[in-house]
């Protein structure tokens, strides 16, 4: 996720939790006609920390994908994944993420080079649309004719950002409908709501898991955690965040730019006090003292 997962937070969570078959990295895009520089740099510097990790990339038209998928598989990936959700108007409004689902001309071009690149594996994560709840149903015969590692769909349409009820009935469809694989995407917070998906089919969790660092271990434990554990397991994980920044990183205040979102999803375990302080912190003696109130 944007802002929120890098390859620190990925590595250490697998450390300190497990419980995650995969680790999906935030879109890579074109920027300037080229791949962001950043964003191959730190999958270039994640490649050896043993994380299973996918790139995740992004684009408006076939020469965007083709270029992300070459330079993806040219840092020796085997897997790659497609986003076909991104709500943010930043993206759709350049025909990316949820724009692209309805742009049939490039998807057919995606199609067919997919189809061909028998080396690399290929997965879409999805809304129902842009604009409409129904704009999946082309998408779906488009990539019913390959053979991908699965779909991950979050349903509700971009316009919903991540308010209102998801559309499960359009969610079974899709399942239903699918030569592939499909996974559950959005509005997973607890273990319950893991067991509640739809039968055979996986989960992809995003803010769930920033909310509940604990979550994918309490669900394969099939123990829900008690606070204090939960507590000290995620102070641990910060701890180690922290120091990994305070080494790599130069000055308090990229510091606390890079560490204070850590707890962004956080203020269910935190308390509203203690998650105001932690935010309201202007220097890293301030910081600490607030992240001490975490009990």
């Amino acid at each position: 996720m944007q802002g929120y997962v890098d390859n620190a937070y990925r590595r250490l969570h697998a450390e300190i939790y497990g419980g995650i078959d995969c680790y999906y990295t935030p879109f890579i895009r074109i920027e300037k006609g080229m791949p962001r520089r950043q964003d191959l740099f730190r999958l270039e510097a994640s490649a050896g920390d043993g994380t299973p990790l996918v790139p995740q990339i992004i684009f408006s038209s076939f020469e965007e994908f083709r270029t992300l998928a070459d330079a993806v598989k040219g840092l020796g990936f085997k897997r790659i994944d497609m986003n076909l959700g991104c709500p943010y108007p930043m993206q759709t409004n350049l025909g990316r993420g949820s724009a692209m689902i309805a742009n049939r001309a490039v998807l057919m071009q995606v199609a067919e080079f997919i189809a061909d690149d028998i080396d690399t594996s290929y997965s879409v994560k999805m809304r129902l649309g842009k604009d409409s709840g129904d704009e999946w149903k082309p998408l779906l015969t488009i990539l019913n004719q390959l053979r991908l590692h699965h779909i991950a769909v979050h349903p509700r349409i971009a316009r919903q950002m991540y308010a209102g009820d998801l559309d499960l009935d359009a969610f079974r469809c899709i399942s239903e409908a699918s030569a592939n694989p499909v996974m559950l995407n959005g509005g997973i917070r607890t273990a319950d709501d893991i067991r509640s998906a739809p039968e055979g089919t996986g989960v992809m969790i995003g803010r769930g898991l920033l909310a509940r660092p604990s979550l994918a271990a309490e669900w394969r434990s099939r123990e829900e955690w008690p606070r204090e554990r939960r507590i000290a397991r995620l102070l641990d994980f910060h701890n180690r965040l922290l120091g990994e920044y305070e080494y790599t990183l130069c000055g308090q205040t990229q510091i606390l730019q890079k560490i204070k979102p850590f707890w962004d999803y956080l203020e269910d375990e935190t308390g509203h006090r203690t998650f105001k302080a932690i935010h309201k912190s202007t220097t890293l003696e301030k910081y600490k003292k607030a992240v001490a109130g975490v009990v």
